[in-house]
């Protein structure tokens, strides 16, 4: 029998632990991205919605548009802390949601929301249209915005919009920075992760309807029948939310794969291997989307393996899937091994003299640099340059360059910085956005693609505000119009918190995120400071198989100066681009310093329009850079009553180790570019505690892991 000084201990301890249970339990561990459909904490908006949904009214019975009516009435619920019922047909005028589809509405994806007889319609003339403008309206209702504002019609401006997943069959992701990949192969077809529906909503939540579930380094393992079968279970998920499945190919699948003799794209066998196999992919896969391709670069097999084109290579594909209006996406991302050559050229001298030569169902995907995926590069000059092939974008958002999943770098500056970058292919105004949304050169085809950063880390990012990236990209592949500033607010209000203080401060930290990454990584337009890893600075790195999987052939660094010459006195880079776009660039005078070293190779004494010499502004970025981080934390550690604890916990830990690795960038350049330009560092900027060789020793320590 209990002592009543025990029984009370006893009862103290079990609240204790049930109080400890229940914080655990509602802590935010980044699942729910930017759904959390938290009860509205406002009440004059929580009681002009409650009076407006009563309930959700729908006529039709596909699996999309189930799911759209479900969607709402899970949010709803949540939001107003009240049951919503979903009906079949409205119930008189009690102020309810109606979801109709009718040919008349908005064409495509787009979708209509109306203010109808005290009901809240939303029409498209596509079931996954009505699933969109059901996400949209929960968007609205999420951050408190009055109803009568979400009232209006608005249309994809882009086509395809996809997520390209660079996943293995073992379960990797090459560049992956959050874990192992989503699709368990091992376990598939016959048990099907109900996260792959979680992956699902939150892309069409954002208007994105296609996904590459393989790497573009492709296994031709994803093309034998076991492998079919499991992709056609993810398949399954998908189709359920607007959302097309496709896969990356193996260029050489007819000889590895299917025992041919040969590849040859214009051998009959090889066209014919190719058309058996899509026959079999859309017999397992009905609403099979296309095959991306990456071909004759960095080492996989392509058309140029027995002397075809790209063309060549493209059509071939593009007529195995003509019959089922597929379409072929192939990647410009080409260069060869020329020490005497310029890889910012590359893409533009193998495709721009194929122009008209691709099939109608092919669509050339250029990444939005020349480069790789620089954390500043400018626009490819194959924009513009191929008005009679329709041109895809390729962004990245997993952080290949940009710090991995340890580094806050908010990505959509860097996504507009490139749309709106005008080429002038038909004079002022044509803009890249223009070319690729096909408005420019009315390509029949329109494409957009990024490189996905998702993983198996439970808040799907591995950093909890790289999630922001994958929201912007959808939002900006839906309309390229909108600003990185109103996309970060609305980010910040769907996942974070919604009290206006901390979402402007938010807002602010992720507006120069980008910015200061750029001064303590690559400042006036360094380019490619690491290799390997792709992460650790090395930018003394001379050696490798081939020259431009070096540093030094990037950022030139001699005793007279730095940077790459591609004027007319170097590689004629430049040349590649329209006279007008160009011209801001062309004088070492009047270029704009975020592209100087991108274009010119510069005295480390020349005084800049900073009003300070090279070497000086130099250590200015790479110092005000590093800085900056700590203004990062700071600013971040003020919102700790604002943001949940584990979240606010988990960013202060990336970033104490953002500021460590960006004075170990610091040092590494300023320490190794010191050992050219012979110069001190100012005066204002303490010297690095380590020595050129102490940091090199920390790299190879790292390289070693």
């Amino acid at each position: 029998m209990f002592s009543p000084r025990l029984l009370i201990t006893r009862c103290l301890l079990f609240l204790i632990f049930a109080l400890i249970s229940n914080n655990h339990a509602s802590a935010d561990d980044g699942y729910r991205l930017w759904l959390k459909y938290d009860r509205i904490s406002d009440n004059t908006a929580r009681t002009a919605y409650t009076k407006s949904f009563n309930f959700i009214a729908l006529s039709g019975n596909s699996d999309i548009l189930n799911n759209a009516a479900k969607e709402l009435q899970t949010g709803l619920t949540a939001l107003l802390g009240k049951q919503i019922s979903v009906v079949k047909t409205p119930v008189g005028n009690q102020n309810g949601i109606i979801l109709t589809v009718s040919t008349s509405a908005a064409p495509g994806d787009g979708y209509s929301i109306q203010m109808q007889s005290g009901n809240t319609v939303i029409t498209a003339s596509k079931d996954a249209g009505v699933l969109y403008g059901s996400f949209a309206l929960l968007r609205h209702l999420q951050q408190h915005l009055p109803l009568e504002k979400a009232v209006g019609q608005t249309s994809p401006k882009i086509q395809l919009r996809m997520l390209n997943h660079w996943d293995n069959p073992e379960g990797t992701i090459e560049r992956g920075y959050a874990g192992s990949s989503l699709w368990k192969w091992y376990e598939l077809p016959e048990t099907v992760d109900p996260r792959y529906t979680d992956y699902a909503r939150a892309n069409a939540s954002i208007g994105i309807n296609g996904t590459v579930v393989n790497n573009v380094n492709a296994s031709a393992r994803f093309l034998t029948a076991e492998y079919l079968h499991k992709v056609a279970a993810l398949a399954g998920v998908f189709r359920k939310y607007g959302i097309k499945t496709y896969l990356s190919i193996h260029f050489a699948a007819p000889k590895t794969l299917g025992g041919l003799k040969t590849s040859d794209p214009l051998d009959p066998e090889a066209r014919k291997w190719w058309i058996e196999k899509t026959k079999e992919i859309y017999s397992i896969i009905p609403d099979f989307g296309g095959f991306l391709v990456k071909a004759n670069s960095e080492g996989e097999p392509g058309p140029q393996d027995y002397g075809r084109t790209h063309a060549d290579g493209a059509n071939m594909l593009a007529e195995a899937l003509a019959p089922f209006n597929g379409v072929v996406i192939w990647r410009a991302f080409v260069y060869k091994a020329d020490p005497n050559a310029d890889r910012f050229k590359a893409a533009y001298d193998e495709f721009a003299t194929l122009d008209g030569k691709f099939a109608k169902n092919v669509i050339v995907q250029v990444k939005n640099g020349p480069i790789d995926f620089q954390p500043r590069e400018p626009f490819s000059p194959l924009f513009g340059n191929m008005p009679r092939t329709p041109l895809g974008m390729e962004f990245q958002l997993t952080q290949e360059y940009l710090g991995f999943a340890t580094h806050w770098i908010y990505e959509a500056p860097l996504f507009k910085e490139c749309l709106d970058a005008d080429t002038y292919v038909t004079g002022k105004g044509s803009t890249v956005a223009s070319i690729v949304d096909g408005s420019l050169h009315h390509y029949p085809l329109t494409c957009i693609a990024g490189v996905a950063n998702t993983g198996s880390d439970r808040n799907w990012t591995g950093h909890p505000m790289a999630q922001a990236n994958w929201y912007a990209f959808g939002r900006l592949a839906w309309d390229h119009t909108l600003s990185p500033e109103a996309i970060a607010r609305e980010w910040t209000q769907l996942t974070l918190t919604t009290e206006s203080r901390a979402v402007a401060t938010i807002g602010d930290i992720m507006l120069r995120s980008r910015e200061i990454y750029v001064d303590y990584n690559t400042p006036l337009g360094l380019s490619r400071p690491w290799t390997g890893s792709h992460y650790a600075p090395e930018p003394w790195q001379n050696r490798s198989s081939r020259p431009d999987w070096t540093a030094i052939y990037y950022h030139r660094a001699d005793t007279l100066g730095l940077g790459f010459d591609r004027t007319a006195t170097g590689s004629n880079a430049l040349q590649q681009y329209r006279p007008e776009a160009s011209r801001a660039w062309l004088d070492a005078e009047t270029c704009p310093l975020p592209y100087l070293l991108w274009f010119h190779h510069i005295s480390w004494a020349k005084k800049l329009s900073s009003g300070r010499t090279l070497w000086d502004e130099l250590c200015h970025r790479f110092y005000t850079g590093a800085d900056s981080v700590l203004w990062m934390q700071k600013q971040w550690a003020g919102l700790k009553t604002s943001i949940d604890p584990a979240i606010h916990a988990d960013v202060s830990g990336r970033l104490a180790k953002q500021h460590k690795e960006a004075i170990w960038w610091r040092d590494a350049w300023v320490l190794y570019l010191q050992t050219f330009s012979k110069r001190p560092i100012p005066a204002i900027h303490p010297k690095p505690e380590r020595t050129l060789e102490e940091v090199k020793r920390s790299v190879n320590t790292y390289l070693m892991r």
